[in-house]
């Protein structure tokens, strides 16, 4: 017998969410590649065999076993959209939104993005590494192993490339794989009030070339793990003409490619983002029909993020049934911030966008695990149970994958496996 670090059996439903290398669409999107009593085999932090416990059990041997007890294994999550490094908190903004304040008239007040940049930049590295790390501890309980980072909450040099400095000490000391995304158009700052095309150029001429240099020493350039340029192409952010410019110079550098768009207004920001390839585009809640058409056509994934439209009391998400209905890739975010979506936990997300997105459980894990890895680069490596991937599995409190968005306001989460190793 062959033996391996780790075995897993007697799982109810092993839920593989297997693509075959490639990111699901339409009807794949339904299937979850379920093995009933089912088992996996890891060695140096991979699957090695994936198949039935039987199959497993009669093949390969091993020094540590966990019997799943007849419960859902599955694919550890992965968001693909999140602002976790910043210093503060907007409880206040929480009530004035509860009163009806908007959000872009908290913006252009001064509040928003702008408040968090206060508290940000007089942050320590420290300070910001600490409460960071509770925050992917958060994530960690509800299921999540791997997730994507942007800074954003600097709007200088200085603060912007301390930020990055946090996303690799977090990567460095905690378990959850993560990508980092370098968002300094995230907001007009205020000492670029009224010039934005200022603030854009010092982007362009200085800020990119120093987040490319300081990606190249980090260690997330040793691991091959990408690095992504994103900007916020929004009324009282960005416009097309000025998202086009960072986006060329970024792309000359190297960076790969990933948007905000069309969360409250159509500016066309989701075509210009999938002329130039990007890995994703974000939020969509107001992406046109045609738009719709490019995207299923694109190797774009669209990323969806109906935990930011619940926490503002609306009644209108973006459109993800029509978009899986018409071929596109989507995947599924927290958002994890702030302000705008303080929520840690992809199963919430998934219970929001079945509920008010019409997703089914099997799409919205889809879209959480396989497809959100495509829209973060590690689609080849993260986000399915499959020989050759690295190990990391979810065992659920339940016997069946549809509770994990069944259910709300609790924790399906039993034993989460990072790599290999029980964290």
């Amino acid at each position: 017998m062959q033996r391996v670090d780790m075995i897993i059996h007697n799982a109810g439903q092993l839920v593989t969410c297997v693509s075959g290398g490639r990111v699901k669409r339409g009807a794949a999107m339904q299937d979850v590649g379920i093995i009933d009593d089912g088992g996996v085999a890891i060695a140096d932090g991979k699957f090695v065999a994936v198949g039935t416990s039987s199959a497993i059990r009669a093949k390969f041997t091993a020094d540590e076993v966990l019997d799943a007890e007849g419960r859902v294994v599955c694919p550890g999550l992965v968001d693909p959209h999140t602002h976790i490094v910043y210093a503060g908190d907007r409880l206040n903004e929480f009530e004035l939104k509860i009163k009806g304040a908007d959000y872009l008239d908290i913006l252009a007040s001064g509040g928003g993005i702008i408040s968090t940049v206060r508290h940000t930049r007089e942050a320590s590295i420290e300070m910001l590494v600490e409460q960071s790390l509770k925050r992917l501890d958060k994530m960690l309980a509800c299921g999540t192993t791997t997730c994507e980072i942007k800074t954003g909450y600097g709007l200088d040099t200085e603060t912007e490339l301390k930020m990055l400095a946090v996303i690799e000490v977090l990567d460095k000391r905690h378990p959850i794989d993560i990508v980092p995304t370098f968002l300094a158009a995230h907001a007009v700052p205020p000492e670029f009030k009224g010039n934005a095309d200022g603030y854009v150029g010092l982007i362009c001429e200085e800020m990119l070339r120093w987040a490319w240099k300081w990606y190249e020493e980090s260690h997330f350039s040793s691991k091959n793990r990408p690095f992504f340029i994103d900007v916020f192409t929004e009324k009282n952010a960005y416009d097309v003409a000025q998202t086009r410019r960072i986006f060329e110079t970024a792309s000359e550098i190297g960076f790969g490619i990933k948007a905000h768009v069309d969360q409250f207004t159509n500016l066309g920001g989701s075509r210009l983002a999938m002329e130039m390839n990007a890995a994703s585009i974000d939020h969509l809640d107001a992406i046109s029909d045609a738009e719709i058409e490019l995207l299923a056509n694109s190797n774009t994934v669209g990323i969806v993020i109906p935990t930011e439209n619940f926490n503002a009391g609306k009644t209108q998400f973006a459109n993800a049934r029509k978009m899986i209905d018409n071929g596109c890739a989507i995947a599924l975010s927290t958002d994890y911030n702030p302000g705008s979506a303080p929520c840690p936990s992809q199963p919430m997300a998934m219970a929001i966008s079945c509920r008010y997105q019409k997703l089914l459980p099997s799409e919205a894990l889809n879209a959480a695990t396989v497809n959100a890895a495509f829209a973060i680069g590690l689609g080849e490596t993260h986000g399915s149970i499959e020989v050759g991937k690295q190990a990391d599995i979810v065992v659920m409190k339940a016997s069946d994958y549809r509770a994990l968005a069944y259910e709300f306001g609790g924790n399906m989460t039993a034993n989460v496996i990072k790599a290999g190793e029980a964290v």
